[in-house]
Order: C-alpha cells, then structure tokens, then sequence
C-alpha cells in the first residue's frame, strides 16, 4: 500500500471515530470551515507534554476560562500561573509558557506565527510543538512525533531498534506518510490512533485502519514494540521540609528561584535535597519532626523529605520566606510534593 493511500485510510477513520477534545476542532467543523484557534493549540501541546489527556483537561479549561486569549495570558501575574499550574509538573514549562505569551503579544501583536520556522523562533517551543502548532492550527505539512506516534510507526514498519535511538528513524518515518492534504487533521489521527488503538498493552489490532499495511501485525511482534532501551536507576535524594505556623494561622512559604526543580513555585523553606541533608530551619523555633515521609519521584530521581513543624509566635522573624496569611493561603497552588509534605503535617 502507497503512503497517500495508508494517509487517506487513517484521514477516512478519523472522521469517524476523532476524539472529542476541548482544544481540538473536529474533522465535521474543520471541513465546513471551522478554524482552530492557535493559542489554545499551543496551550495543549505545551500542558500535554509529559502529561496525559485526562490530568490536562481540567487545568486546560481553567486556563482558557480565566485566559481566554494569549494578551490574557501575557498580561498576567506570574504568581497567579504558576499557582493555577500547580499539580501538572515540569514547571519550566509554566515559566516558558508565560515568556512565549509575551513574545506573542509584544513582537508579534498577539497572533501567532503560522509557519514551522515562525513558531521555532519563540521561547519555550522546539521542534515537536512548533511541528504540532504549524499543523494543527495552520494546516501546514509538518511531521509531528509524539510518544504515539512512535509506538505507530515502529509497529507499522516492524522497527526494532530502540528508543531513544529510535527516534530519528521513527521520524523519517513519519515524515514519509504525512501528506501535503489535511496534515492538521492526519497529525491528530496518528496520535489518536495511538492513543485509542494502537496501545502501549493490548492494541484493538481488529479495529486498526492500518492493520493490512502493518508489518508488526503481520510478524506478531506488536506487544514487543517500540522497543526500549534499559532505563537507568533513579537515585534516591533526601531532604527536609519546615512547616512552621503563626500562631495567628499564617504559613511560612518561600518562592524557590526561576531556574531549577520547582523554579518559580512557592513551598515549605527546606535544606538542599541531597545524600545526607543538612539541619537549615528557616526561624528559630522547636521543631517537631513528623513520623513518615513525603515521597515524591520527579524525572531523574526519588525525593524522600522529612517533615518537621512548628507553632511561632507572632513577632518571631523568618531568616527566609514570607508569613502568608491564612486567607490567602491555598495548599492548591503548592507543586505535589509541597502539597505532599502539607498532607502529611495535617493529617498527623
């Protein structure tokens, strides 16, 4: 089978069976002229990243309710972003989602560029999602490879080479069967095609428009495919966290600096996350440590924090962080592991 005859079979399934998703405009409105709106395009591709549909799908509405235009967004505070980001993770993207809106809005009146090399120029996009925007959102041809559309290409040409090395390959791939007709929507097929279909356990092969053409189906290796290299073992960091309480109710918070883990998000003061941490209270205060731990894993490595508390008095000064009032304090707008440690000192 030719790639524009595989193309116009997946293009003939997908308007049948497309996702119904709040950023997407579908096949049946984009075929009577409905266009999709490129900042809520950028905004899903950039919460999508490492982050599945359905954790998105809230912070997605939230966002667009309370932004509904890139100006909005670019205008405002970045307390309040990084705070209503707070829970989906990999908060650089939070950062790099506000210095792409401001880019928009200052350099480019607030319309987004509508080509490939345009988008790639902005901060915080690279190639994936100046690829996805370019073809969702303006209908250009570009290739665009996400996870599922690795897992499809690797199943459909029987690639056993494994991932990460993979991925140049699983491109070229990609960029073989994208055609020059509908790439916006055949971008979005191929990702919904791996992601309702052709499925990391158990794909629905029977229902697969690509079945006939699909070199894995026809060996039987799908549920060997993509291939993976072994992953490294995460290390395990230890650390600790201080949550010390007014006497009033305030909370004791610090905002952690812009780059790094966490950058720009507000948490408990702690001591430098490590082998062996060491004691760094930020006000002199008895410090009750807490049975149990707060256990997170970020990308790279396990975080296990050990939680200690304290009640202050009132005209005690802090040698780091701020004394939030009770009022404003919403333990929502912490990253999960600060919520985590928050957890753990209610509940004991």
């Amino acid at each position: 089978m030719c790639d524009a005859a595989r193309a116009e079979d997946l293009l003939d399934w997908y308007d049948r069976h497309a996702r119904a998703l709040p950023w997407r405009v579908g096949p049946r409105a984009r075929a009577e002229g409905v266009r999709p709106d490129p900042y809520r395009v950028w905004l899903s591709e950039i919460m999508l990243q490492q982050t599945t549909v359905p954790a998105v799908k809230p912070y997605f509405e939230a966002f667009t309710a309370r932004w509904p235009t890139v100006a909005d967004l670019a205008a405002a505070e970045d307390a309040d972003v990084m705070a209503a980001w707070a829970g989906l993770g990999y908060y650089a993207r939070a950062r790099n989602l506000l210095k792409c809106a401001r880019a928009v809005a200052r350099d480019h009146e607030g319309i987004f560029p509508d080509s490939y090399e345009g988008l790639l120029a902005l901060p915080g996009i690279g190639p994936y999602t100046a690829g996805a925007v370019a073809a969702i959102a303006f209908d250009r041809p570009a290739t665009v490879v996400d996870g599922n559309v690795e897992r499809v290409m690797a199943r459909l040409h029987d690639e056993h080479t494994p991932l990460p090395q993979a991925k140049p390959i699983l491109t070229e791939m990609a960029a073989a069967l994208t055609p020059e007709a509908r790439p916006g929507d055949y971008a979005q097929a191929v990702m919904d095609l791996g992601a309702t279909i052709c499925t990391p356990r158990n794909p629905a092969c029977g229902l697969c428009p690509w079945r006939g053409a699909c070199a894995a189906w026809e060996a039987g290796t799908m549920a060997e495919l993509p291939k993976k290299a072994p992953k490294k073992r995460k290390p395990t960091r230890f650390g600790i966290a201080y949550l010390a309480r007014r006497v009033d109710g305030a909370w004791l918070l610090e905002r952690r600096p812009d780059k790094g883990l966490l950058g720009g998000m507000l948490g408990w003061p702690g001591s430098e996350w490590g082998d062996a941490p060491q004691e760094a209270p930020p006000i002199d205060a008895e410090w009750k440590t807490l049975p149990g731990e707060a256990r997170h894993t970020f990308t790279h490595f396990h975080l296990r924090l050990t939680v200690k508390t304290a009640l202050v008095p009132m005209d005690r000064p802090a040698s780091r962080g701020d004394f939030i009032e009770l009022s404003d304090f919403r333990p929502a707008d912490l990253p999960t592991v600060m919520r985590k440690a928050f957890d753990l000192a209610r509940g004991s």
